[in-house]
């Protein structure tokens, strides 16, 4: 008996993976604007919550939001994989928020 808990419990805890594996690796590229003058400008961010277009949404507005931007369009989310090309396109906002 003894065994066999042992045995669920490591079953658990391998299937459930921790809050934060996932968010470390997630990044969302996106387009953002400011007002007065008007001024554009892409990114790159790395995302802390969920790895999903609608988490990404909330969170890259927040965070654009405190320094003044606007977000206009999260164009997509991604994983390290996706970070390649991307930094020569997002030049001083690449990973700035």
């Amino acid at each position: 008996m003894r065994h066999a808990l042992l045995i669920l419990a490591l079953a658990l805890a391998a299937a459930v993976p921790p809050a934060s594996a996932g968010a470390a690796d997630c990044f969302a590229d996106y387009k953002a604007k400011r007002d007065n003058p008007l001024r554009l400008h892409y990114g790159v961010m790395q995302l802390q919550g969920e790895c999903t277009r609608a988490s990404a949404q909330a969170e890259v507005a927040a965070r654009l939001a405190r320094a003044g931007w606007t977000l206009l369009d999260v164009i997509s989310v991604f994983g390290p994989e996706g970070l390649k090309g991307k930094k020569a396109n997002a030049g001083k906002f690449y990973l700035r928020f």
